[in-house]
């Protein structure tokens, strides 16, 4: 059973809590430090295109699934919990490393988003990336961000460096294993 375990395990796991880590300070900066919530509008602009905006997020990506109930709330916290588990078996053994630093990466954010929903009943998010009234994305938080870069990771990975089916032998190479 040891030998199915990923070389790379500790390596991820490093990763995933210092994602965690990071996505909670972060958390605890803007709430408690900067009292986001309590500035006027919720609202710090930092530069012309990037402000510390409060949002309270009872939903999952993009807000879906936004319901403030209790049963809402616990079933978005299992379903996150069930993917967690999944993810976190996968880099166990998985055994190329790009693959688990791009799990390492949703697993640390998955967790930082239910430790909040499980504390808070919400999801903290707070960075509003924005060029004037455009904003390509929702407001998010550094949790998102790893779930979001770990997702684009596996995916380029997948699209990259799929799996190559065997070429057939040329028969140069067939004259050569005669010799």
């Amino acid at each position: 059973m040891n030998s199915q375990r990923s070389p790379h395990l500790r390596f991820g796991l490093l990763i995933a809590a210092a994602a965690f880590i990071l996505d909670q300070l972060a958390k605890w900066v803007v709430t408690v430090p900067l009292s986001l919530a309590t500035k006027p509008g919720g609202e710090i602009e930092i530069t012309s295109f990037f402000n510390l905006t409060w949002a309270q997020n009872y939903g999952i990506s993009l807000s879906m699934f936004a319901d403030q109930s209790p049963t809402t709330r616990w079933i978005l916290v299992t379903v996150t919990a069930l993917v967690a588990l999944a993810v976190g078996i996968w880099m166990t053994r998985e055994k190329a490393k790009g693959d688990v630093i791009a799990l390492a990466l949703i697993l640390g954010g998955a967790l930082g988003n239910i430790v909040d929903r499980v504390r808070l009943g919400y999801v903290v998010d707070y960075a509003d990336l924005h060029f004037g009234a455009f904003r390509p994305f929702m407001i998010f938080n550094v949790a998102d961000a790893c779930i979001s870069i770990g997702v684009l990771l596996l995916v380029a990975r997948a699209l990259l460096l799929g799996e190559k089916a065997p070429s057939a032998p040329s028969a140069s190479s067939e004259q050569a294993a005669k010799e």
